[in-house]
Formats: structure tokens, C-alpha cells, sequence
């Protein structure tokens, strides 16, 4: 297996300390680790998408499909399929038993980014950059497209022609910044420009709960495996946990929806902003890049208390993704553009 990469310790330890890998291909500016975590896919700024081999830290596969910079990859459950989403307006899912294109579709707007329905590698929910939210179903020939809501429907029924007008004006700029599946893949959670964060019911596509959660645009949502914590960086300076009650409850009812605030993370010392957030492979940590800093932070979500500050390269980290199942983690140096691993030593 990638015993490379471990000691004989490692069973000990939950958390990495050092680099212990760097690699390199292009400029990479994400990364996401298949289920099983044998391989790691990382987007490059030229829009070239590269499979590395864990356990022999080599590139398995280039696929070449986009021209402007990757913002997102979704592995698919099985890890044959990858969603990978462009600045350039594009969104291309691969078939890697072949490295081809499987689908291309195309929007009116640059993609924040693509997440695959968990279960069903036919569907996806795009976050596009000044426009609504999509959820696109490629079971025909032909993709069906669904526009998404980025604001509750208003209860009030405004009879004023202008107010109503105004009111109108105002929700189109409310705009949806990060989106992803709930485990079952029944819901979408959402984050707005508003700081709102929005759950989507995935068949009838109307927001059935809506909150303001933070007070900055939401760039970030992660969940655990479990899908019952969510994790959520704004640009507010703090990261916040919550929790995600059972939305496939057979007695759901939307009105009861709550998600309580878990923790909040931030650094009242310094102010940082955190560029990058994401969940280990259990959910006991929650690790962040920092703006305009080189540090990546870790808390241990229980008690949401600060355990490391892990030191890299002097250099900026961008995307970072915890390994699914070890103490291992992979950040993109923004201005290399190379891939640091840290892991136990």
C-alpha cells in the first residue's frame, strides 16, 4: 500500500507535522483526493487536470480539455469519474478507465465549482460567477439544466409594482458562491455572497431553510464523510463547524430545520484570513491555508482548540485537501504553483 509515505508510528498520530513530499507538474491551483485515497487529482492554472499515484508520487494521468484555470474537482463515488470545472466556462466529466472526455457542458459563466451528485455521477451542481446556480442532469444525450435559487421565495406579497421591482433587483444580486450535495444527495447546502447558507431540496429544487450564518461571502463548504458536520469558511475571518440534522428524515418538516453553529475558528491575535478549509478523514480536525501568511493551522474540532501550526515552505498555501483516511495533507503553493505534502515523519 503507501507505506512510503508513513512510518511505522503513524497509527499514533491523527494529525501531520512536516512536509515530507513536494511535487510538481505545471502550476497547480487545487487538489481532491479520491474515496479510497490512492490517487490525488490536482487542476493546473493552463486548465490541464493531473492524476497522481500516491504511492509512487508520479502522474498517472494527464487530461487535457480546459484552457483557463481549474477552479474545482469532484471525484465520483467509484473514483472512475472526475468532475473537473474551468474559469473558462466549462465543466468536463472524465472517464479515467480511459482518460476521455465522458461529457462537456458548457455555461455563461465562469464556474466556481462543480460537485457531483455522491451517488449518481449523471448530475451535478455548478456555483457560476454572477449568475444562479445550476443543477445539470446528463443521464440523455442531451444535459437538462435546472436553474437553482439563490434566495427564498418572499412570503410577502408585495403589492407595490416598484417595491416589488426593487425587491426583485435586489435578490438577482444575491448570488450563490460554493455549493455541495448533502451525503444522501437529496439536498444541496449553498452559500451566498449575503453570507447565507441555503438548503436546497435537490427534486423540487426550492430552498426549503435558509440562514445568515456568516457576515462575508461564503467561499468554502466541506462536509465530513458522514455528512453530519459541516464546515464553512467566509470571508469574515472565521471558520465556523455546524451541524447537519438528518434531512432525509421521513418526518422532516421544514419549519423544525435547525443547524446549530458547532465552533467558530479564527485568530484574534493576528486577524488572518483563511484562504483554504478542510475536514480530516474523521472530522476530529479542522485545518486552514492562511492569507498572506505560510502556516496552515489545525484545531481539533472537539473542544475547537488550536493544536498545530504546521510550518511549510515560505510560501502562500491556496487549496487544501486532508487525505480520507490517514494524517496526511496536500496544499497548492500559490506562487509555485507546487503541490506540498505534510504528513508524519
Amino acid at each position: 500500500g503507501m507505506n512510503l509515505l508513513l512510518s511505522d508510528d503513524y497509527l499514533l498520530q491523527d494529525y501531520p507535522e512536516n512536509i515530507t513530499n513536494t511535487i510538481r507538474s505545471g502550476h497547480s491551483t487545487c487538489v481532491r483526493f479520491n474515496r479510497k485515497g490512492d490517487f490525488l487529482a490536482s487542476g493546473r492554472v493552463d486548465g490541464t487536470v493531473v492524476i497522481w499515484d500516491l504511492e509512487t508520487m508520479g502522474v498517472a494521468r494527464k487530461l487535457r480539455g480546459h484552457s483557463k484555470n481549474i477552479t474545482s474537482l469532484s471525484w465520483s463515488r467509484c473514483g472512475r469519474y472526475l468532475l473537473s470545472a474551468c474559469q473558462g466556462w466549462k465543466v468536463i466529466l472524465w472517464d479515467l478507465q480511459d482518460g476521455k472526455r465522458y461529457r462537456e457542458v458548457r455555461f455563461r459563466a465562469p464556474v466556481y465549482g462543480a460537485e457531483l451528485h455522491p451517488w449518481n455521477h449523471h448530475q451535478f451542481a455548478a456555483a457560476l460567477f454572477e449568475d444562479q446556480p445550476m443543477l445539470v442532469d446528463i443521464t440523455e444525450p442531451v444535459e437538462v439544466r435546472y436553474v437553482l435559487p439563490s434566495v427564498p421565495k418572499r412570503t410577502s406579497t408585495e403589492t407595490d409594482p416598484a417595491l416589488r421591482e426593487k425587491q426583485a433587483k435586489e435578490d438577482a444580486k444575491h448570488m450563490t458562491t460554493a455549493i455541495v450535495y448533502t451525503a444522501s444527495g437529496d439536498h444541496l447546502l449553498a452559500g451566498t455572497t449575503k453570507g447565507r447558507l441555503n438548503i436546497i431540496d435537490a427534486r423540487t429544487r426550492e430552498i426549503i431553510y435558509s440562514e445568515k450564518i456568516a457576515s462575508g461571502i461564503i467561499t468554502t463548504l466541506r462536509l465530513t464523510e458522514s455528512g453530519r458536520e459541516l464546515l464553512v469558511n467566509a470571508q469574515d475571518r472565521i471558520i465556523r463547524t455546524f451541524i447537519v440534522p438528518n434531512l432525509s428524515a421521513a418526518d422532516l418538516d421544514p419549519d423544525t430545520i435547525q443547524l446549530p453553529l458547532e465552533h467558530k475558528f479564527q485568530d484574534v491575535v493576528n486577524r488572518l484570513s483563511w484562504n483554504h478549509v478542510a475536514f480530516s478523514a474523521t472530522g476530529e480536525y479542522v485545518a486552514a491555508s492562511t492569507y498572506n501568511n505560510h502556516e496552515l493551522y489545525i484545531w481539533e474540532r472537539g473542544h475547537g482548540s488550536l493544536v498545530r501550526m504546521l510550518e511549510g515552505p515560505k510560501e502562500e498555501q491556496g487549496v487544501i485537501e486532508w487525505h480520507p483516511h490517514r494524517a496526511l495533507l496536500a496544499a497548492c503553493g500559490l506562487e509555485t504553483g507546487r503541490i506540498n505534502i505534510w504528513s508524519v515523519t
